[in-house]
């Protein structure tokens, strides 16, 4: 039950980030935007552990592993996906995102020696093919050099994300608490971030709208902050693997945000395509009959 409340979290919290993301992208500049977002997440997540007492001082040793999935996970990935979200809609990129299921996969298999299963591989193909179905018509016919671009992008950013999970893994398997890193990953990510606006000279604009804020707010504190940690509880519990998988999930959850907000249309082929989606779903996660072990004749039950 508790990995079933973590990773339908997870699935509906960033499932509904993509859209706020695309509130941000205007006139503040995309290093300012997801200073902003993580400076307020580390802020919100380091004040409620220090006031609870649980905010703990990771080892020197194991501070560079921390760096790489601040890196990763609270800097690098979104970069990309922020400025993807200028040349490409929000819903193309979360279906490039949800190949991080082959990506943390792949590199399971080259960070940690995992075997790269039959089931995993089923579970991505029908989730890929029913993604392609759910956006297949609007990237065929809409294709220009500017979204070949935000592809590009979103799928640079897939790559660090995948990155960041296999930094978290190892974390986690140090003993690390998945609060504990992110605390501190979002600190080292904010401060990456302002020091890669300081290099740049990018100008730092304060929030021009109510809009803007508002996205900014949810962004932090429950795309980041609660989102994170519900998603690397799940790769601590049930691996990077499955885990990924909710990234399937989430342009469902933007198609259902679309068709009560944004007048979306359903069709036969994203109907099926939706299907599928859950098709995948249910082969990663359903579970398999125990094989029965084939008794000899003098061990017959009586």
């Amino acid at each position: 039950m508790t990995n079933f409340l973590l990773f339908s979290s997870t699935v509906l919290i960033w499932g509904t980030t993509w859209i706020a993301i695309a509130l941000q992208i205007g006139p503040v500049p995309v290093l300012v935007s997801v200073f902003y977002r993580f400076a307020t997440a580390a802020l919100i997540l380091a004040a409620a552990l220090a006031i609870t007492g649980r905010l703990k001082v990771p080892t020197l040793k194991q501070q560079p592993f921390i760096l790489a999935q601040a890196l990763c996970l609270f800097c690098c990935n979104f970069l990309c996906f922020y400025h993807a979200a200028s040349y490409v809609p929000s819903g193309l990129i979360s279906v490039v995102f949800s190949l991080a299921t082959i990506y943390n996969a792949v590199n399971a298999r080259l960070f940690f020696g995992d075997r790269i299963s039959s089931r995993t591989l089923i579970a991505a193909a029908l989730g890929a093919t029913g993604l392609v179905l759910l956006f297949g018509v609007d990237i065929l016919f809409t294709l220009n050099p500017d979204s070949w671009k935000g592809i590009g992008l979103s799928a640079l950013g897939t790559l660090f994300f995948s990155l960041g999970n296999m930094a978290s893994r190892r974390n986690s398997a140090s003993g690390i608490a998945p609060i504990t890193a992110n605390a501190w990953g979002m600190s080292y990510g904010a401060f990456a971030l302002l020091l890669l606006i300081a290099v740049t000279g990018t100008p730092i604009i304060a929030p021009p709208t109510l809009t803007y804020f508002a996205a900014m707010l949810y962004l932090a504190a429950i795309g980041s902050v609660v989102g994170f940690t519900t998603y690397l509880m799940l790769v601590s519990r049930i691996g990077s693997q499955k885990a990924a998988y909710a990234t399937v999930l989430f342009p469902v959850v933007a198609l259902t945000l679309s068709t009560l907000y944004e007048d979306y249309h359903w069709t036969l082929l994203s109907g099926l395509g939706l299907l599928l989606t859950l098709a995948g779903n249910a082969v990663m996660f359903a579970k398999l009959p125990a094989r029965k072990t084939m008794l000899g004749p003098d061990k017959q039950p009586a």
